[in-house]
């Protein structure tokens, strides 16, 4: 029960990355608010969902109130929510680029900004930025989703500086998934699956508990002394 009374935001919580660290924390005594576009297709007792489009900075407003409301304070937060809009950088479109870019920053920027403070004043917290390989690397046809990445990283160091500034511990991190089993990847073709696998040192795909695992240490006191720190969760992956 590592996380025991504490109260974590999962961003992005529906499905994929965000269901299995939504249900981890859960399994370790968080209450667990899992926002998302989309209603929960799943149940725990430990988690309740909340639909809110992240990128509207009113609605974030009303979704933060009324966390403190219910539940007091709000102690972890996992920027998770995400999406893409491939193509390459000479056919990709405005709306391409502003779409990603107001899910993949805006979002992690409208929630941050009220619950950083709000850790500052509760003592601590930890929040955790979900970036990617994609950001440390960049890929083809990926610009737009790769600023993204990159920046989330930026914005985890910036912000391990200034909610600590205070001395408080209000820590903040960043995970880099590589790629991971979740269902959008089991529409790929298998010879592409086994080529992401054979650029991997441990020659396999990631699964979704591998990276709830590593949520869950940052988010836990375990991982006290770390803050502004990319952990890679890639299988020793080369591009």
């Amino acid at each position: 029960m590592r996380l025991k009374n504490k109260v974590a935001v999962v961003t992005g919580g529906a499905q994929g990355l965000g269901k299995s660290m939504a249900m981890r924390f859960a399994d370790e005594g968080a209450k667990v608010i899992a926002v998302d576009m989309l209603e929960l297709d799943y149940k725990h007792e430990g988690v309740e969902g909340y639909v809110l489009n992240v990128t509207d900075s009113v609605a974030c407003q009303t979704f933060f109130d009324s966390v403190i409301k219910h539940h007091g304070q709000i102690d972890i937060l996992v920027n998770n929510a995400g999406i893409t809009r491939d193509a390459m950088t000479r056919k990709m479109t405005d709306e391409q680029w502003d779409l990603v870019m107001n899910v993949n920053l805006k979002g992690v920027f409208n929630l941050t900004r009220l619950i950083g403070p709000q850790m500052e004043n509760i003592g601590g917290g930890s929040i955790i930025n979900i970036s990617s390989v994609v950001g440390e690397y960049g890929n083809i046809g990926q610009a737009n989703y790769a600023a993204t990445k990159a920046g989330v990283i930026g914005l985890a160091k910036t912000w391990a500086k200034e909610f600590a500034r205070k001395g408080v511990p209000v820590r903040v991190n960043a995970i880099a998934p590589g790629y991971i089993m979740t269902d959008i990847l089991k529409t790929v073709p298998e010879d592409l699956l086994k080529q992401f696998a054979s650029m991997t040192m441990l020659k396999r795909l990631g699964e979704p508990i591998e990276i709830a695992n590593a949520a869950l240490y940052l988010a836990s006191d375990e991982s006290s002394y770390i803050t502004g720190h990319v952990l890679s969760v890639n299988g020793g992956m080369r591009l």
